[in-house]
């Protein structure tokens, strides 16, 4: 089948899957559902195969709408979160102190591969420190989309049974209530800001440099909007589809080791999030919708998304997330290698 087929085969699947999930009110629709549907037609042997290049573009948006909600108010509340953000790096610690051990022993992944899976960092950034460290690159992006997936797929539902978050609800205003020149100059931040971080080699680029660019022309009042509903509501789109399609291909093998691994794996992080969650809510430190967010190691993208639709303080949650990544990507592979030459 063409790679043209095969994609026209992929959206008609996850368009089938939102619908599904728009009829019958479930959350998320257009990120769960996509995501879904394209997961189960992989399981089932589907020739799937996302958008490429232009599902990379789509997140950019995600890096603009979290630009545009930085204003000079929102920086004035940004040294508030120190005490909170001191808990990352312990937060990251016990993840690497359990989950590296699980891997390794429980599940006999060797050394590069079991450390790269336990780390709670961008997924394409592990797996290009895996595959450089001589890991399995496969079984690594299994794992990673698997934590991705259920953390995602479950978080939402935990948020509507307990604080009744509507996560159906649109992400924003619609598209007619924004102005066209302020609508091509957020396509041209998210494009022109992931190019150049692309450039710079800076991690996330297809996110965080969006999330500069914008946040200067909102800091400078050029931008004074987040991207519309609908733009954001592709971005989802796209993404639920990229996280669908990654279990092409899979063997019954991979389904048992990778993907059970990777389901077990973020149980853990839940639960070692569940009491970060819990110490943050105790001490004050923020609103717990909030805490929940920014301690549930999901993937960038996505919890972006639940975020903005959750109403939460992306200021908050993104300034965690960020530095998880941030000290997971500087300190992932020095510790690493000094592990390896302690094996020796």
């Amino acid at each position: 089948m063409s790679s043209t087929k095969r994609r026209i085969l992929t959206f008609t699947l996850a368009a089938i899957g939102a619908g599904i999930f728009l009829l019958f009110g479930l959350p998320l629709p257009m990120l769960l559902g996509p995501m879904l549907a394209c997961l189960i037609a992989a399981l089932a042997g589907a020739p799937l195969m996302g958008a490429g290049s232009f599902a990379v573009f789509m997140r950019t948006f995600l890096g603009v709408a979290v630009g545009a909600s930085i204003t000079p108010q929102v920086l004035g509340q940004l040294p508030g979160f120190a005490a909170s953000l001191a808990f990352v790096p312990l937060f990251i610690a016990i993840i690497a102190l359990i989950g590296y051990p699980m891997f390794r022993r429980v599940f006999g992944f060797d050394h590069p591969t079991a450390w790269y899976a336990a780390m709670p960092g961008g997924l394409q950034d592990m797996l290009v420190f895996g595959e450089e460290a001589g890991g399995d690159v496969r079984a690594l992006s299994l794992i990673h989309a698997t934590r991705v997936l259920a953390l995602v797929t479950f978080a939402p539902m935990i948020m509507h049974a307990y604080w009744g978050v509507d996560l159906s609800q649109p992400p924003g205003a619609p598209i007619s209530s924004t102005a066209p020149a302020e609508i091509l100059l957020m396509i041209a931040s998210g494009f022109f800001g992931w190019k150049i971080a692309e450039r710079l080699g800076l991690f996330g680029a297809s996110i965080l440099g969006p999330m500069i660019l914008t946040a200067i022309l909102s800091l400078s009042g050029i931008i004074q909007h987040r991207p519309p509903a609908e733009i954001l509501q592709a971005a989802q789109f796209f993404i639920g589809i990229t996280v669908g399609v990654k279990y092409v291909g899979i063997t019954g093998r991979e389904l048992r080791i990778d993907v059970s691994a990777g389901l077990f794996h973020a149980i853990i992080l839940a639960f070692i999030s569940l009491i970060f969650f819990e110490i943050i809510v105790h001490l004050q430190l923020a609103p717990a919708l909030d805490a929940v967010l920014a301690f549930l190691p999901g993937g960038q993208a996505e919890m972006v998304v639940i975020a903005i639709i959750a109403g939460a303080d992306l200021a908050y949650v993104v300034s965690h997330h960020l530095l998880r990544i941030i000290i997971v990507i500087m300190l992932a592979p020095v510790v690493a290698r000094i592990m390896s030459r302690s094996r020796r």
